[in-house]
């Protein structure tokens, strides 16, 4: 149904900026059995009908309850909350005056080195529990080793299984905008190996005055990464599992589907993981034009 109606608007209105929170399958919470056929049937639609799917699942959002805001029995109003942080984050500049604003049409040039690859993982920092208020105002160096963090991610895919092609910042708050540019250059020198190496200054940053309700700094986060593929890949293998077995496939076929839109949205799949893989593993000098740069990783524990 959302992809069907994302097609219709595309045709609507074709020159507008198209913009998913997609929830993934999660690898061990899963509440319908047939996600596997939703998901992969999806994709095949969002690959050609979106602009910018920003994908999250349960799971991520689960361990960040338990392990960041130590909730015991979290419920869906707490992962809402966590969702509406990273929403609100990313349309933040369209909504408030900033001294550095940038639009989804300026995210989407920013962040999609080649089409079809408009897959980004989402992160906020500082994650606070719903009607916490935060201790302490936390640094702009701070909020930047939080936001690179695997732990802050909100889709099970560790980003340091991969390499980052694009990134983008989106602060709120009074801070300096040079400070901003400094930590997200130190970010990339430091991490180099994380980066490829053919987009040099491949993080684009934002600065939005007015901060989120109870905090006085915040950062929405988000990554073009070639470690997205794991969560493709997760969703794949449980799709072909039961697609070999044609197992509940009567119920697809009954409502008008035909056997061959699956296969072609395997093999729309696999495609799509074919081409992180091919960028993840190529360097400047296939390109010849940049010296590769290693250097140390400290985003994570």
């Amino acid at each position: 149904m959302g992809t069907l109606l994302i097609s219709k608007v595309r045709e609507e209105y074709p020159d507008r900026i198209m913009e998913t929170f997609s929830i993934i399958p999660s690898p061990k919470v899963s509440d319908t059995v047939v996600e596997p056929y939703n998901a992969v049937l999806s994709f095949h639609q969002l690959v050609e009908n979106a602009d910018e799917c920003m994908l999250l699942d349960n799971e991520a959002l689960y361990d960040i309850c338990f392990r960041t805001l130590k909730l015991t029995t979290p419920t869906y109003g707490d992962l809402n909350h966590l969702v509406s942080a990273s929403m609100s984050g990313v349309t933040t500049c369209i909504r408030f005056p900033g001294q550095l604003n940038c639009d989804l049409r300026k995210l989407a040039v920013n962040l999609i080195p080649f089409p079809r690859l408009h897959f980004f993982m989402t992160g906020f920092a500082p994650l606070t529990s719903r009607g916490s208020q935060q201790y302490r105002a936390l640094t702009v160096p701070e909020l930047t080793q939080q936001m690179f963090d695997a732990k802050n991610m909100m889709c099970a895919a560790d980003p340091r299984h991969g390499r980052y092609l694009t990134a983008a910042a989106l602060f709120r708050g009074r801070m300096s905008t040079k400070e901003v540019d400094e930590q997200m250059l130190n970010v990339q020198n430091k991490n180099s190996s994380y980066f490829v190496e053919w987009i040099p200054n491949n993080i684009k940053a934002g600065v939005c005055d007015i901060p989120p309700k109870g905090l006085k700094m915040a950062v929405a986060f988000l990554g073009n990464t070639t470690a997205i593929q794991e969560m493709f890949k997760r969703v794949a293998e449980f799709f072909t599992a039961m697609f070999r077995r044609k197992a509940f496939l009567h119920w697809y076929t009954g409502e008008g589907m035909d056997e061959m839109e699956f296969t072609e949205a395997e093999s729309n799949m696999n495609d799509l993981v074919s081409e992180y893989q091919q960028y993840q593993d190529a360097t400047a000098e296939e390109e010849g034009e940049f010296d590769d740069e290693e250097g140390e990783y400290d985003m994570g524990p």
